[in-house]
């Protein structure tokens, strides 16, 4: 067990309340319980409450013992602070155990090289340091916290519950922090239009703009880096009435992160407000609607009815002739099993973008 946060602080082995105090004066002076009851005019009931540290020793009840077997009420109430001290602080060391079961769920390390919690090898630090991060009083508290239904990733890798929470939380601490308009979801999509003109830019030119259009209709666009075991591209996240769009960029394939964007905006869009959603894999609903958001279905059956949808040449201009950028309907046609995933990537772009 760990019994103390640093080397000057006392941690007791067990809280020993005042009445044992109580008794050996009562056995000094010869009394019993019932008498001493009735000498401090308080019940036989509350007295061995007392006694049995399940009631207080208050101002009152230690100006009456002051008077009746002494010594005087600030030994008392002395007593009484150090047994509440002590008692609160084996309680605490309790919390702290089972945080630090909680602790191995959490992915610590890898928090602390993002810089979202001070770095330490200190167990019982990175303790606090996550309850301050996820704002609650007990890690075991964390869960409790999202209304958040979890499932096994697709290859059937189980997924970090508390890692999914601690990139939410991030995400939300992030899109707080973003100033917007009030939420728009016919705004958002009258601008689906444009969102779609920006996957032909470069992330340097695209993405400062995304942010700015998502705000203007009430939407937190924000990065978030992916930690292992969350699988996550990305997120919708409601908080004070405010819209929070979190991406992963998880891969930084140019494909996908344009899709969960178009799939995290189909949420927006389709779904009530404060409805909570997160992007590992594939959500049938929201991926039809992205699907033809970014290329519309009468744009696609007609590419695949009318050309040679295998051609490089003419996945790439017929892109153009349509305003999108290649990889996007690369990425529906190799989805679509229409061409395999190993065939035209050059098409595809990988970037980082930099948060400046």
């Amino acid at each position: 067990m760990v019994n103390k946060k640093n080397n000057t602080q006392f941690m007791p082995t067990v809280a020993i309340p005042p009445g044992g105090t109580i008794r050996e004066n009562m056995e000094f002076l010869g009394m019993n319980q019932k008498e001493l009851a009735a000498r401090l005019d308080i019940t036989p009931k509350h007295l061995s409450n007392i006694l049995n540290g399940n009631a207080p020793i208050t101002y009152d009840t230690a100006l009456k013992l002051e008077s009746v077997i002494g010594p005087g009420a600030q030994f008392w109430m002395n007593l009484e602070t150090n047994y509440q001290l002590n008692k609160t602080r084996l309680e605490e060391q309790k919390k702290i155990d089972l945080d630090l079961e909680i602790l191995k769920q959490i992915p610590y390390k890898e928090m602390s090289k993002f810089g979202w919690v001070k770095e330490t090898a200190d167990r019982t630090e990175r303790v606090f340091n996550c309850r301050g991060y996820f704002g609650v009083a007990e890690l075991s508290s964390i869960k409790t916290s999202y209304a958040v239904a979890f499932r096994t990733h697709k290859q059937i890798r189980e997924i970090s519950d508390l890692g999914v929470l601690a990139w939410l939380r991030k995400a939300e601490l992030e899109g707080l922090n973003v100033e917007v308009e009030k939420f728009n979801k016919r705004k958002i999509k009258s601008l689906i239009p444009t969102f779609r003109d920006l996957t032909m830019k470069d992330p340097a030119e695209f993405y400062p703009e995304m942010r700015r259009l998502c705000a203007e209709c009430g939407v937190a666009l924000v990065l978030v880096p992916c930690l292992p075991k969350t699988y996550i591209c990305g997120a919708t996240i409601w908080r004070n009435n405010k819209a929070i769009l979190a991406l992963s960029v998880r891969g930084k394939r140019a494909d996908v992160f344009w899709f969960t964007f178009f799939h995290e905006l189909a949420h927006l869009i389709n779904h009530s407000t404060n409805e909570f959603h997160i992007s590992y894999d594939k959500e049938d609903e929201a991926d039809d609607i992205a699907s033809n958001y970014l290329i519309s279905e009468e744009q696609y059956r007609n590419f695949i009815e009318k050309y040679d949808y295998q051609n490089k040449a003419q996945i790439i201009n017929y892109s153009s002739e349509i305003g999108i950028a290649p990889f996007i309907l690369l990425g529906r046609l190799q989805h679509d099993g229409l061409i395999g995933y190993q065939y035209y990537n050059d098409l595809i772009p990988s970037f980082e973008i930099t948060k400046h």
